[in-house]
């Protein structure tokens, strides 16, 4: 058995995020390794979680990777690890739509994990102990192995919480003060990236070392499945191109696993300092490139990616790629419009509410060189932008499932290059056709 817990709440803010970082950093610092997780398609906390163990850390999202592909993820991001922590996504409970699927809970289930259940008690005391047993009795399938109390006002506060949550027999593994309490910046698509923050690792793990029973918590925890092996590649290996920076950010660190399992080695580039590496296919990832669009619109970067996909060059674009690869981003009021690739037929225009939220399905429809015609895909969206389109353009996809550029449509395909607001994982979005179309590019 292996030291794990999951990190889960009663509801969105509750504060298992500051909880989470805080464990982190107590545990590092006692010299621990470290493997953080995430429930859901969340592309932010995981910086965060990273910056913090360094160790990647690793989504576990049921509905895009399946029971089995939350086990195999796990069992291979644990391996040199001393102990696992896994943050939760919402309340416990909550999933697609009125289902367990994508939540907290399906992915205790999976693993068999125990969950550290955070309850904001701010304001309550006897009705702490009613929220704890329902959550507890709500599916009996679901370990609650302990409770995090956060926003503890006073000595007298704990105490009533304490006797009130006496009978339960679950035990209360921290009681966090609501004076010192750590929060963290934010922005119109969540926190700030971990890269962007300056953590004082000291300051998170002292306010958890002092207030939680870390000793207790190490020794809840569960069995790793086996992990498979990966086949070797044995062939001519080429480079893939990833845009890497602040404006491109969004990224699973299995998707970058799965591109060198498959012979491809990964040349990380900034579109907006550096100019195109040496390589046979792009992959730009979502980010907050409306953010750096007069850096991207000035660098000379964008006229070569143009070239190379008139030559040719498989490009692969998300959501913030997506916007890159399109002809121009409009500012939110209109005022300002900086010019991108200009290889798709569009143009975004931000907006100053959120457009598109939510777990995606649908059909590839049109040929492309990213994924095979009539496969069945999976992903998410989550963007404050929307897009003018020509009106002969191609689009690769048809959800049935989600929103997309327009109406049930997505994946502008232009040359060999195709650009979504579809997040992708690649245990529901294989990557062996780009692989391959990269490869045949190479050969030319």
């Amino acid at each position: 058995m292996k030291p794990c817990v999951l990190v889960a709440g009663t509801h969105s803010g509750v504060g298992k995020t500051t909880v989470v970082l805080g464990l982190l950093a107590a545990l590092k610092r006692r010299g621990h390794k470290v493997q953080p997780f995430k429930v859901g398609p969340d592309f932010i906390d995981p910086t965060h979680h990273t910056a913090i163990c360094e160790r990647a850390s690793r989504n576990l999202d049921t509905f895009m990777m399946g029971e089995d592909g939350v086990r195999r993820s796990f069992a291979r991001g644990i391996e040199g690890a001393d102990v696992a922590v896994i943050e939760g996504v919402m309340g416990l409970y909550d999933g697609l739509d009125a289902t367990q699927i994508a939540s907290s809970a399906h992915v205790a289930k999976a693993l068999n994990a125990p969950v550290l259940l955070v309850i904001n008690v701010h304001g309550t005391s006897r009705s702490a102990a009613a929220m704890a047993l329902g959550y507890a009795k709500f599916d009996p399938e679901v370990e609650i192995a302990g409770l995090i109390l956060n926003r503890v006002g006073s000595e007298r506060h704990l105490s009533l919480l304490q006797e009130a949550l006496k009978p339960l027999k679950i035990p209360i593994l921290a009681a966090l003060p609501r004076k010192g309490e750590i929060s963290l910046p934010s922005r119109h698509l969540g926190l700030t990236m971990g890269f962007e923050s300056r953590h004082d690792l000291d300051a998170l793990a002292d306010f958890v070392e002092e207030n939680a029973d870390l000793d207790r918590i190490l020794e809840l925890g569960c069995e790793v499945p086996s992990a498979e092996p990966l086949p070797e590649f044995r062939g001519n290996r080429i480079k893939i191109g990833v845009a890497y920076d602040e404006a491109f950010c969004f990224y699973y660190q299995e998707n970058f696993d799965e591109l060198r399992r498959l012979g491809a080695d990964i040349e990380f580039f900034s579109p907006m300092r550096d100019s195109l590496p040496d390589v046979q296919g792009l992959y730009l990832g979502g980010g907050y490139p409306e953010l750096y669009a007069e850096a991207l619109e000035m660098s000379q970067t964008r006229h070569e990616i143009k070239k190379a996909a008139e030559d040719g060059m498989p490009i692969y674009g998300e959501c913030g790629g997506l916007m890159y690869l399109c002809e121009s981003v409009i500012s939110k009021d209109g005022d300002s419009e900086n010019k991108m690739a200009g290889i798709l037929p569009a143009s975004t225009q931000m907006t100053g509410r959120l457009q598109a939220l939510g777990y995606v399905e649908g059909n590839v429809v049109c040929e492309n060189p990213i994924v095979e015609r009539g496969r069945v895909i999976r992903g998410h969206e989550f963007h404050y932008s929307k897009m003018d389109c020509a009106r002969d353009a191609r689009f690769a996809y048809r959800f049935r499932r989600g929103k997309g550029i327009l109406e049930d449509k997505d994946g502008l395909v232009e040359h060999e290059a195709l650009g979504s607001y579809l997040h992708t994982h690649v245990y529901s979005f294989p990557m062996e056709r780009f692989v391959e179309s990269c490869r045949m590019y190479g050969r030319k």
